[in-house]
C-alpha cells in the first residue's frame, strides 16, 4: 500500500531533468497532463514561453500535448508603467487606420498637383496661375484631382476594338465562302494577354502622359494657332485619330496572320526513316 501511494519521480519534458538533478528548482503543473509530461521546471517553462511568444506578452500559449492554455499571472505594474501600457495598445490599435490615411492623403495632394500642372500645361503657364489664383479654393480641390480620374477612365475607352469588330464583322467574313468550315480566331486577336497588371500599368501611364503628348502634338501640327487650349485640344484629337489609325490597322494584321495559319501533319516518313535507322544500328552491335 506504500509503495502505491508513493508520487511517480518528476521528469521535465523540456530539458528530460529529474528532480534528482537538481534539489533547489522549482517544479510546476500547468496543464491537466498526467505521467512523464505533468511537470516541468518553472525556469524551463518561462523559457518556452518567451519562444513561443515571441516578445508578445499578451499572446496566449497552450499546451502541445492537451491543448490547455496556461495561466500566466503578471504582477502589479505601476501607475506610469500601467499609463504607457495604454498609450502603446492605442497606437498599434490606431496606426493602420493612420497609415491608410497618410496613403489616401499622399494619392489625394498628387492627384492635386498633377491637375495644377495638367491646367498650366494646357493653357499656359501664366494664364493658368492667372485663372486658378481667381478660382474658388473649394472648387479647385474638388476639380483638380478629377483631371487625373477623367484622364485615366477616359484611356480605359477602347474605341479602337469596336472599329475592328466591324472592319473583321463585315469586311473579312464575307471574303469566306459559305458553308466553309474554316476557323477565325476571337475579336480582337491580341486579347489580353499581355497581363492585368501590365495592362492597368499601360493604361495609367499612357492616361497621366497623355496631356504632354498632346500638348507636343498641337506645337507640331497646329503651331499657327495662337491659343493654348485649342492647340492642345487640337493636337489631343489628332494623336487619338492617329494612334487609333495604326493600332486598328495592327489588330487587322494580327486577326489576319491568326486567321491564316495553318497546323503542318506530323512528319510520318522522318520518322520511319529514324526509326529504321535505330533498329539497323541496333542490330549491328548485337552482331558485334
Amino acid at each position: 500500500m506504500a509503495s502505491a501511494e508513493e508520487q511517480p519521480e518528476k521528469h521535465c519534458w523540456v530539458c528530460f531533468a529529474t528532480e534528482k538533478d537538481d534539489r533547489s528548482a522549482e517544479w510546476v503543473s500547468p496543464c491537466r497532463c498526467k505521467g512523464c509530461t505533468k511537470w516541468i521546471h518553472q525556469t524551463c517553462l518561462q523559457r518556452w514561453l518567451d519562444e513561443k511568444q515571441k516578445g508578445n506578452n499578451g499572446g496566449a500559449v497552450s499546451c502541445p500535448q492537451c491543448g490547455t492554455e496556461y495561466h500566466i499571472v503578471f504582477p502589479k505594474m505601476g501607475p506610469l508603467a500601467y499609463f504607457l501600457q495604454q498609450v502603446d495598445r492605442a497606437l498599434s490599435r490606431a496606426s493602420p487606420f493612420a497609415a491608410v490615411g497618410v496613403v489616401v492623403g499622399t494619392v489625394y495632394w498628387s492627384a492635386v498637383t498633377y491637375g495644377a500642372v495638367t491646367v498650366m500645361q494646357v493653357v499656359g503657364h501664366k494664364k493658368g496661375l492667372y485663372v486658378m489664383e481667381r478660382a474658388d479654393p473649394l472648387f479647385l480641390l474638388m476639380g483638380l484631382p478629377t483631371i487625373p480620374v477623367v484622364l485615366v477612365l477616359g484611356k480605359m475607352i477602347r474605341w479602337e476594338d469596336y472599329i475592328v469588330r466591324m472592319w473583321q464583322k463585315y469586311s473579312y467574313k464575307r471574303k469566306i465562302p459559305p458553308g466553309s468550315n474554316r476557323y477565325l480566331p476571337r475579336i480582337p486577336a491580341d486579347g489580353h494577354g499581355a497581363g492585368d497588371h501590365l495592362s492597368v500599368s499601360r493604361t495609367l501611364c499612357g492616361a497621366l502622359i497623355f496631356p504632354s503628348i498632346a500638348s507636343l502634338v498641337g506645337r507640331l501640327l497646329f503651331g499657327r494657332v495662337s491659343s493654348n487650349l485649342q492647340r492642345t485640344i487640337l493636337g489631343g484629337i489628332a494623336f487619338v485619330l492617329i494612334k487609333g489609325v495604326f493600332k486598328v490597322y495592327f489588330k487587322q494584321q494580327q486577326y489576319i496572320i491568326q486567321a491564316n495559319r495553318q497546323i503542318l501533319n506530323y512528319p510520318e516518313q522522318d520518322a520511319n526513316r529514324q526509326s529504321e535507322a535505330g533498329g539497323e544500328d541496333t542490330e549491328d552491335s548485337g552482331n558485334e
